[in-house]
């Protein structure tokens, strides 16, 4: 189920109702904690669910930007409970790996913890800078600005969903940002070479790490 987060937890148990029994469902939701909770505790009897996050695709949405490739060694979550059965997370792993995915296994509150950081709050970043961004300083925009503010393009109202569903980790995530920012501007505001050089260090390391 591949629909937004606020919904998904509906239809899965849509599909699990009109499912023969022994149906595996899994679904592609950016948040995991909420969808999960919600599935396990209304599943029919000898329905299973698994849920799973693959980090794939863009900014763009329909039918014309489908890819047949899109999860080739792309990371894919995969976030089993403790009522999870070790073939049901077998089975939801081999539908992932058929796909050309690189898989990893967490819970989901782990998964939204980072998730959070790595994906969530870029969001709010990207659209910050890009709302705040005059019209008619377009056309001086170059690469920087354009690659920080590409995902800002993605659906408003799967996005407001996204940032509710996570809200908790989402703020942590946003203090720590602030709190850096915070910090680039006392450097500049003080002149402090130093300091500012000891902060966009420490970015490009961590950038660098990433590789392409």
């Amino acid at each position: 189920v591949c629909t937004p987060v606020g919904e998904i937890a509906g239809h899965i148990l849509q599909a699990a109702a009109a499912a023969p029994d022994r149906a595996l469902l899994t679904d592609a939701g950016s948040t995991k904690a909420a969808i999960v909770s919600k599935i396990e505790a209304a599943l029919p009897a000898g329905k299973h669910f698994v849920g799973s996050h693959p980090l794939a695709g863009s900014e763009k949405k329909g039918v014309q930007f489908a890819q047949a490739d899109l999860f080739e060694n792309r990371v894919v979550v995969i976030t089993p409970t403790t009522r999870t059965s070790p073939a049901d997370l077998q089975a939801v792993t081999d539908l992932w790996s058929s796909l050309g995915a690189n898989l990893l296994t967490m819970s989901p509150e782990v998964h939204d913890q980072i998730l959070a950081g790595t994906s969530h709050v870029p969001h709010v970043i990207a659209s910050a800078l890009a709302g705040t961004t005059p019209q008619a300083d377009l056309p001086l925009t170059a690469g920087g600005w354009r690659d920080v503010t590409r995902i800002a393009a993605g659906d408003p109202a799967l996005w407001a969903q996204i940032l509710l569903e996570n809200r908790v980790n989402v703020l942590k995530s946003l203090a720590g940002f602030e709190t850096k920012v915070a910090a680039f501007r006392s450097a500049i505001e003080r002149g402090d070479t130093a300091s500012l050089r000891a902060l966009l260090t420490e970015g490009k390391q961590v950038r660098d790490a990433l590789g392409d």
